[in-house]
């Protein structure tokens, strides 16, 4: 039983696997982070597209 609890303290595949699972959890809010910033001022470019549109259309 000993033997059981001593590998189990020294083993540090856990504390790996929570230390990628961080990483990658960081990833991810940096990658939503600019997709929607990205988002955001392609929505505006677009809207000034179709006003210009728009205003060009009755001429």
């Amino acid at each position: 039983m000993r033997t059981l609890i001593k590998k189990f303290m020294s083993s540090e595949s856990g504390a790996t696997a929570i230390e990628y699972g961080l990483i990658g959890s960081l990833i991810a809010v940096a990658i939503v982070g600019a997709v929607s910033t990205v988002g955001t001022d392609l929505d505006a470019e677009f809207d000034t597209i179709s006003t210009e549109l728009q205003a060009n259309d009755g001429s």
